[in-house]
């Protein structure tokens, strides 16, 4: 993979000695036992790991992306004139988007069959799972998830600190963000904060806990409304259980 990304070879022979020469012992009732050699991976903490996963991570977008290309599956778009998205890596997660049909779900295996065997990385299928649109009939979810080899459809209401699904109501949907921020400030009504401890917590804790939905989807005016009563609420009492109009 390195050489074909266009690394010389006398780079590629010294990563490898980086990852051949590893060697462990074990503790075992206070004994050292004999040095062995791991059939794969880095040693813990080692430096060239992350560049190393970086390769790994490019070859396998290369592949999603060369399929797209010769009509094998097809991403989605979020307006007619945007560009085709068919992946999305983050940290520790892939998502995969293609069209449920069991064409491209066969290609997708390929995809991920063709990595497994090049990498020697495994895909955890115990660990992932599919999301299928609501209007995605039954049948073809069967055949989707027999293709993949993937029966689980368990996806949490939030992925990464955001919402998977906005619906028709996003006042409904960012509720969260009053209900954390309700969390925080009527926490801090039952203690007496002087007017400079509660300007920091309402600029640093207060105001931070919606920024980052906020940078991603537009909240609506009411909810905006009812965040800032909040706040205001919060900054104009004086004690617990005061709330002088301001």
């Amino acid at each position: 993979m390195m050489c074909r990304l266009g690394f010389r070879r006398e780079w590629v022979d010294l990563i490898m000695k980086c990852v051949r020469s590893v060697r462990y012992q074990i503790k075992v009732n206070g004994d050292l036992t004999q040095q062995f050699c791991p059939s794969r991976g880095l040693r813990q903490g080692d430096l060239v790991s992350p560049y190393l996963f970086v390769l790994c991570a490019e070859g396998l977008s290369a592949l999603p992306h060369d399929a797209e290309q010769r009509g094998n599956i097809s991403g989605i778009k979020v307006c007619p004139r945007a560009p085709c998205v068919s992946h999305l890596f983050f940290a520790d997660d892939s998502m995969l988007l293609i069209k449920a049909n069991q064409q491209e779900a066969e290609a997708l295996h390929e995809i991920l069959q063709l990595y497994e065997n090049c990498s020697g990385q495994c895909i955890n299928v115990e660990k992932s799972a599919l999301m299928f649109s609501p209007n995605t009939e039954v049948g073809v979810r069967t055949a989707v998830k027999n293709t993949l080899n993937i029966t689980s459809e368990d996806w949490s209401e939030n992925y990464l600190g955001l919402p998977v699904h906005v619906g028709r109501s996003r006042r409904k949907t960012f509720a969260y963000l009053k209900k954390n921020m309700c969390g925080r400030v009527y926490g801090w009504q039952e203690k007496l904060l002087a007017k400079e401890s509660k300007e920091v917590l309402v600029k640093g804790v207060a105001q931070a806990i919606p920024t980052f939905a906020m940078s991603c989807f537009d909240l609506t005016k009411t909810s905006c409304t009812e965040l800032n009563a909040l706040l205001g609420r919060f900054w104009w009492s004086q004690q617990d259980k005061q709330n002088p109009m301001h």
